[in-house]
């Protein structure tokens, strides 16, 4: 593979947890004459892990999307661009954007790049995700939703997103939410939170919540799940084929029915999937297939976080470094990353970000450095359970806390995008 000119450039692509992290390490660090290019397609950081809360109580959709004039957390002139657009193709020293920069240079759409960083994340489930159907996409009542609502990256459009959604959400008097992960068990206990009056059934396929965490996490949601008034149906998995049925079918009371893979049919006005995250690894396994796993679609890295090649027989975990791949400027973190069995979180994308600009600055370096290896620390997690309640989990202890506020504490991650927050009014922009 020939290597180009270089243009002592470091594009990020991605500007979520890990990707923003990564940026912001790497402007703190790179020498004189080099810069960094984020790229992402939203004008705003969406702060996914309070979408769920504010898809079902009113008034704080606001503080979900946080402008990244601040991101690289520099003061005074800097050579640092974020750019919003899409990722149209990745090569091994290109990449191709939806839209030309020609004011930076950046010509038909093409940016060419010494180091890149792959922080493109997850394909987030339907009802938390902004770029895909939203909630009318499965209520019973289609005609409800006649308006289509399409979001393209901008704060004003996220914002409309959560009304809407929450409107669907409030009118409809039974909701079935698939899936016990932390999305589903946090949209299950918020809607019977807000609407206590509302029936509300969690469907999960396995006989425990939350599996990956100790069993006293499960115990614990599930108590708190059943005290909120939510129906727990436990080790039974949606047969899909239902939910695509066409035409849907219904009971007298205009309810959508689906049923379970063991044949029990349920029956709810909304019917809300919390299931089928997926790793967004499709640019990459374009530029080249053997760096994606073919089953968890996940990008194979090394230890460094350097993006590797998968061997014929499947080897997932290499020791090596620079030597062990053709692709040693590229790096991958977060949800997009195979790395080591990390859980999928934003402090896990944010310490794997870490890692990998330090290392992009080591090479970049050019001395005989040994690069820093990634090891996963122990999974940990807080899950809200309704407005007050939350189970947590962090180094191995499981505990609760009573402290819950109705916005999450929201406008603690705005400092992380470089917005200082004294008021709610600083969270408008």
């Amino acid at each position: 593979m020939a290597v180009p000119q270089s243009t002592k450039t470091v594009v990020v692509l991605g500007a979520a947890y890990g990707g923003a992290h990564a940026a912001q390490v790497l402007a703190q660090g790179l020498p004189e004459g080099w810069k960094v290019v984020l790229i992402d397609r939203n004008s705003h950081a969406n702060h996914v892990y309070i979408l769920p809360r504010l898809t079902v109580l009113p008034s704080h959709e606001h503080k979900a999307f946080i402008p990244y004039r601040r991101v690289f957390l520099l003061d005074g002139p800097h050579p640092h661009l974020f750019l919003q657009c899409h990722v149209v193709s990745l090569a091994p020293h290109s990449v191709k954007l939806s839209k030309s920069f020609p004011e930076h240079g950046i010509n038909d759409g093409a940016l060419d790049f010494d180091y890149l960083v792959y922080a493109l994340g997850s394909v987030l489930p339907g009802p938390s995700d902004l770029w895909g159907s939203n909630v009318c996409g499965v209520v019973a009542s289609p005609e409800k939703c006649k308006e289509e609502l399409i979001y393209q990256g901008e704060k004003t459009q996220g914002i409309e997103w959560l009304k809407k959604n929450q409107k669907v959400i409030e009118d409809a008097p039974s909701v079935l939410v698939v899936g016990g992960g932390a999305l589903g068990v946090q949209f299950a206990t918020d809607i019977a939170a807000v609407h206590p009056n509302k029936k509300v059934t969690l469907l999960h396929s396995r006989e425990r919540l939350l599996p990956r965490f100790n069993e006293e996490m499960h115990t614990e949601i599930l108590a708190s799940t059943v005290k909120l008034g939510v129906d727990v149906i436990l080790g039974e998995r949606l047969d899909l084929k239902s939910v695509e049925e066409v035409p849907p079918k219904r009971n007298e009371a205009g309810q959508r029915v689906v049923r379970t893979v063991k044949g029990r049919e349920l029956a709810a006005d909304l019917l809300m999937l919390c299931t089928g995250q997926r790793a967004n690894t499709e640019i990459m396994g374009k530029m080249d297939p053997a760096t994606v796993d073919p089953g968890t679609h996940l990008v194979h890295v090394l230890r460094t976080l350097q993006v590797g090649v998968l061997k014929p027989e499947g080897d997932k975990n290499p020791e090596g470094t620079v030597e062990n791949t053709p692709y040693p400027h590229i790096f991958a973190v977060g949800d997009a990353a195979d790395a080591f069995g990390a859980i999928q979180a934003g402090h896990t994308a944010y310490a794997q970000a870490e890692l990998a600009g330090k290392n992009i600055l080591q090479l970049i370096d050019g001395k005989d450095h040994e690069l820093e290896s990634y090891k996963p620390g122990p999974p940990g997690i807080k899950v809200s359970l309704g407005l007050k309640h939350s189970v947590y989990q962090v180094q191995g202890v499981v505990g609760t806390k009573d402290d819950g506020v109705d916005d999450l504490q929201a406008a603690a991650i705005w400092p992380f995008f470089g917005i200082k927050v004294e008021k709610d009014e600083d969270m408008y922009e």
